[in-house]
């Protein structure tokens, strides 16, 4: 399918790779951020590395620093600011400005340290890969972001019963339905490294644990 061709350049091993770099330099600037999408997954997960960087500012005055030391574009839109460094977009989220599900002042009470970066914790990174899920589903992107949640429930000891609380606090209980939905449907085993037999398993294991939620 051409959207399986399409999807091959999120996993590029040469853009990836640039992807990642650019990541660790940022972190060892002089602002503080938090680690959301497709590296953030990875970092979780460590199958499936990402193309793009999704960060989360700490504190919004850090914008200051971002216009002074990069080409910082606001896009008043979408509710984010952006960097581009050729192929590779970094999507920099900001408190008390860009519409996430989770307010991003609050990201900051939920991250962990991974490999020396901070990121969001797995329960709010699901939350936050089911409402990219919700804005792009019939795109390559919404595919990407499909895989990424079949691969946290896999591999990321995901607290579901911690998930469904932030889904209460935030408003957000139809997620639950959703993500049985997701998990129910999802066919691509290629891209879990499963056979379809054990496919078939793990979401019949997945299923049973979101029921008990």
């Amino acid at each position: 399918m051409l959207w399986r061709l399409k999807l091959a350049e999120f996993w590029n091993s040469i853009l990836t790779e640039k992807s990642w770099d650019i990541l660790i330099n940022l972190s060892k600037e002089n602002f503080n951020f938090i680690v959301i999408g497709g590296w953030a997954a990875y970092l979780w997960t460590k199958t499936n590395k990402s193309k793009d960087i999704d960060i989360a500012l700490a504190d919004i005055k850090d914008i200051n620093f971002l216009k002074n030391k990069y080409n910082l574009k606001k896009n008043d839109r979408l509710k984010k600011y952006e960097i581009s460094f050729n192929e590779i977009d970094v999507d920099i989220y900001v408190p008390y400005f860009s519409e996430l599900p989770i307010p991003v002042q609050d990201l900051k009470q939920y991250y962990t340290k991974i490999e020396g970066l901070n990121v969001v914790n797995s329960e709010m990174l699901l939350i936050l890969k089911q409402a990219a899920e919700l804005d792009r589903e019939s795109s390559v992107r919404g595919e990407k972001d499909r895989v990424d949640i079949m691969t946290l429930l896999l591999h990321a000891d995901i607290n579901l019963k911690l998930y469904y609380s932030f889904l209460r606090k935030y408003k957000l209980e139809h997620y639950l339905l959703k993500l049985k939905n997701i998990v129910a449907d999802f066919k691509d085993n290629d891209y879990l490294e499963l056979n379809p037999r054990e496919l078939k398993l793990k979401k019949i294991k997945i299923l049973k644990k979101l029921k008990e939620i």
